[in-house]
């Protein structure tokens, strides 16, 4: 359209008198309009003439360009060879110069030659003339400092009898020099001349011609100037002169493009009157024939597009009503280009675009709606807040209400069943507030036959109803088949019915679908005066239901899958703190979020008092970092139940989670969590008659100690790699803990996070623990884990707290005893006289059994010191000690067979017994009831002649 009224402007006479006169093309006012223009249009590139113009140049510039870079290579060249010709020139005439064999053999060569050089180097025009000898060692050269120093550059050449011409780059420039042998009257080779010139000082021809080059190419230049500027006269007079034909032919084409556009165009003149209006313009503002030259103000337009024609304000794309229609108007004022005074507007009927538009913008909406539904549902793996998240995205934007129904088996993470369709938990309700015809969240509804929500189960398909009187709801006349309902009538129903009395007006019902199960419902509500759901939501609702599904289902399968891991875990964690009086024990565990862990811990009774803490954590997560850990907890037990040292039990675990690294890598279909298996663990003792506690770590965080002072510090224990690494010993350490001392172990989950680091940790959980020496190991728990656990824990977190105690002296008895049999009887007594003394009465015939076995091996196999020691805990412990290291095993004694019983004697009269080895030796411990049952004692007369065998196969 601009090109168009370019054109109608250019010729303004023409609209009206298409057969006027026509310029002649040999007018002299003509030929001086066109010569007027001529500078214009050879600087235009857009113009013919213009690129004529510039196409010559750019020739004329290359061709130019060409010559002066084939001189200067041609130059450079000549340059080269000329260096060349005068170097060896020079050198050669030098080397064969008269008394050049007596100069070399003078006394003193650079005296005679170095005169003769300076002079041949001036004469011959080259930079330098450098006579060495055979090894390189210069005589001559222009710079005296230089002289008897070695020469630069390839002399081998030369001493052979051979001319070498070479080229060397020097910081100078390239230099050219020529290296000659000088032979002796016998042909040997004496000594060298080299004679150089730098390629820059050469003459050349570049300087003669290159202005006969650059001379050639301006006159080019001017020449081909010339030539376009008559070349532009002529195109611009053949433009410029058309005849009467060719004006009469463009007025009709524009003509018909004037009135066959669907745009409106209006022409006004500088006098406000209607210059000319196409057909679109007349149909648009319904304007009569007769309407060219008339005023703006006798059309009777509307008052705002009247005063906006009239106006000499540009307009741009302005949407104007004007009856019926919406129109966008473009206005412009034409003197600028023209020279002709007035404005031309264009009009556009955009009452189509704005329904199109409006359709267009209801549809980007609605894949917005989609697109913000798949970025917000499903970012937690919880079933019931990704239910609460569907329903969060449809209202408003959707749907007024909305609201989530869930079979209760995926709500536990269980497979959907067909079964459990009539009975769905209320999930998630938004937008229902102020709605009491609908279910809170959290009831149990069903399904009754023929309902919407019923059809849509059956049909896998979304259901709508305009006035939703039987929507999803409880059955009525069975208030007790519902345990969550209040005993009584059930007002549901009748809330159901009452629902259009709410202001619920359309429904829509979708069933939550994946991989082919149902999972539960969704049902979409419109109240007021919100327009009824159309055939196209009910495509938008599946669309929602169907990602909606998608994430339910993932949330379900997690939840499963993480029930079942910390049901796994729990199981093999301990249930509570076994029964003991060394320690007072306390402990939390919390899975990670995102899945149970390979955290553990344990506390373990030992014999003799003592107690036996671990903590310990496994690489990774999931049901095989569970599994695993439960191995290593069980190989903990077992080897605890040796009594071995923390550094001991700590290299054959060790050695196990090599081994169970070795098969897993072994095995041909590795399962989940395959690869290498680490660990970390702490293996603690504590010894309540002591107050010692001896322990070991393997990649583990160190135990922090809250003295009963309130005082709070981390021990020094040596820390070794993780287990499974295999090859590096490990290193324990022994702590003095004072009685009521509160000694805390843990994993890294509470200490490290995503914010912040092992030391921060560290430095929060010492300020945890300060103040807690006067609580409990329960109360002490719940002070760490409330400063110290984070909003979500990517780790799992195992806390243990001991509070340590001490066995009264009172009950705590000891006896050396020397290496003879005679003692036994001796030390038999006095243990009699201490269990009277504790009110043990009844065990002292099995006491006095056990001790006299254990205490004759001891002599009879052992090594001193010997030693005797009773505890009376929870347990009446008897130990004998001895410096030996050999252990005594029961074994089967023969009928024949005089002895090997006593063992057996001990095996089947105490509750336990074994072996703790030390560093002096060995401990033979034996635990024992302290009321034992009746079938444990025998008459008085029985002990005596029993204990009395006892002494003499000692004796």
């Amino acid at each position: 359209m601009k090109a168009l009224f370019r054109r109608i402007r250019n010729a303004p006479h023409a609209s009206h008198a298409p057969h006027g006169p026509k310029v002649d093309e040999g007018e002299p006012g003509a030929g001086r309009r066109a010569s007027g223009s001529i500078p214009r249009a050879l600087l235009s590139p857009r113009s013919a003439a213009g690129q004529v113009f510039f196409l010559q140049v750019g020739i004329v510039v290359l061709l130019v360009v060409a010559a002066v870079t084939a001189l200067i290579l041609q130059a450079h060249r000549d340059s080269t060879r000329e260096a060349r010709r005068q170097s060896v020139t020079a050198a050669e005439a030098f080397a064969n110069a008269p008394g050049m064999e007596a100069a070399l053999k003078s006394p003193d060569p650079t005296a005679v030659l170095q005169p003769r050089a300076e002079e041949v180097r001036k004469r011959g025009g080259v930079d330098f003339v450098t006579v060495t000898d055979t090894r390189g060692i210069r005589y001559t050269n222009p710079i005296p400092e230089r002289i008897g120093k070695k020469f630069i550059g390839n002399i081998e050449p030369a001493l052979h009898g051979h001319v070498l011409v070479e080229t060397l780059d020097t910081p100078s420039g390239r230099v050219v020099q020529a290296v000659v042998p000088v032979t002796g009257s016998d042909g040997s080779v004496i000594g060298v001349v080299s004679s150089g010139l730098k390629v820059r000082s050469v003459a050349s021809m570049a300087a003669n011609q290159l202005p006969i080059i650059l001379g050639t190419g301006a006159v080019a230049l001017v020449v081909s100037t010339t030539g376009t500027a008559l070349v532009a006269r002529r195109l611009r007079r053949q433009t410029h002169g058309l005849g009467p034909v060719e004006m009469a032919r463009m007025y009709d084409h524009h003509d018909a493009v004037l009135h066959a556009v669907r745009e409106g165009v209006l022409i006004t003149g500088p006098d406000g009157r209607l210059v000319l209006a196409n057909d679109e313009a007349r149909r648009l503002l319904d304007l009569p024939a007769d309407v060219e030259g008339r005023p703006l103000g006798s059309l009777g337009l509307d008052e705002g597009v009247e005063r906006m024609l009239a106006s000499d304000e540009p307009v741009t794309d302005e949407v104007r009503p004007a009856g019926d229609r919406l129109l966008a108007v473009n206005k412009r004022i034409t003197a600028p280009h023209s020279g002709q005074p007035g404005s031309v507007a264009t009009l556009r009927d955009t009452t189509e675009l704005a329904a199109v538009s409006g359709r267009a913008e209801v549809a980007r909406a609605r894949l917005t709606l989609l697109y913000d539904a798949g970025v917000r549902i499903g970012t937690t793996l919880d079933v019931t807040r990704t239910a609460e998240e569907l329903a969060e995205v449809a209202v408003p934007r959707f749907a007024d209400v909305a609201a989530v129904d869930l079979l209760e088996a995926v709500q536990k993470g269980q497979e959907p069943t067909v079964e459990a369709w009539g009975r769905m938990r209320r999930t998630a309700l938004c937008g229902g507030a102020e709605t009491p015809a609908l279910p809170p969240a959290g009831k149990l509804v069903t399904v009754a036959p023929g309902t919407a929500a019923d059809r849509a189960l059956e049909s896998g398909r979304a259901v709508a109803e305009t006035v939703p009187h039987d929507v999803a709801g409880p059955p009525p006349g069975d208030p007790g088949a519902d345990p969550d309902r209040d005993q009584g009538p059930d007002p549901d129903q009748d809330q159901v019915r009452a629902m259009p009395e709410h202001g619920l007006r359309s429904l829509v019902t979708v069933p939550l679908r994946a991989r082919g199960a149902t999972l539960g419902m969704v049902h979409f509500w419109r109240t007021g005066d919100a327009p009824a759901f159309e055939e196209d939501d009910l495509s938008l609702a599946e669309e929602l239901a169907a990602r909606a599904a998608v994430a339910v289902d993932n949330a379900r399968r997690f939840t499963r899958e993480h029930a079942m891991a910390v049901t796994l875990q729990r199981s093999l964690l301990p249930r509570g703190v076994p029964e003991q009086n060394a320690l007072e024990a306390a402990w939390r565990y919390l899975p990670a979020e995102a899945g149970v862990g390979g955290d553990w811990f344990d506390v373990i009774p030992l014999p003799g008092s003592r107690v036996a803490l671990v903590v310990g954590d496994v690489v990774g997560h999931g049901l095989h970092a569970a599994a695993t850990m439960g191995r290593l907890r069980t190989a903990v037990h077992n080897l605890s139940a040796l009594d071995l040292p923390p550094d001991e039990l700590l290299a054959y675990l060790d050695d196990l989670v090599i081994r169970i690294d070795a098969d897993e890598r072994t095995d041909d279909e590795p399962g989940e969590g395959a690869g290498v298996t680490g660990a970390t663990c702490l293996y603690a003792v504590y010894d309540a008659v002591t107050g010692a506690c001896t322990m070991a770590r393997a990649g583990h965080p160190a135990p922090v100690v809250v003295r009963p002072d309130g005082t709070v510090d981390s021990p020094r224990v040596p820390v070794s790699p993780p287990l499974g690494l295999n090859g590096v010993p490990f290193e324990t350490a022994e702590l003095r803990l004072a009685e009521g001392s509160k000694l805390v172990l843990y994993t890294d989950g509470l200490i490290e996070d995503r914010n912040r680091d092992i030391d921060t940790g560290l430095a929060l959980l010492h300020g945890a623990l300060r103040g807690v020496a006067d609580r409990t190991p329960e109360e002490t728990c719940q002070t760490v884990l409330d400063t110290m656990l984070p909003e979500h824990p990517l780790d799992d977190i195992a806390l243990l707290v001991a509070g340590t105690r001490l066995l009264d002296p009172s009950q705590v008895a000891r006896w050396d005893v020397p290496s003879d049999p005679r003692a036994v009887a001796g030390v038999r007594r006095e243990c009699a006289r201490r269990l009277r003394e504790w009110g043990l009465e009844e065990a002292a015939f099995t006491l006095e059994l056990i001790l006299s076995e254990l205490l004759t091996n001891a002599i009879r196999y052992g090594t001193e010191p010997i030693g005797v020691r009773l505890l009376h805990d929870t347990n009446l412990t008897c130990e004998v000690s001895d410096a030996g290291s050999t252990s005594p095993r029961v074994r089967r004694a023969a009928s024949t067979d005089e002895g090997g019983r006593g063992l057996f004697l001990v095996a089947h009269y105490a509750q336990r017994w074994g072996t703790r080895y030390t560093p002096d030796g060995k401990v033979i411990w034996a635990e024992l009831t302290p009321h034992p049952d009746a079938a444990g004692g025998t008459a008085d007369l029985t002990a005596d002649a029993l204990l009395a065998q006892f002494d003499d196969d000692a004796l």
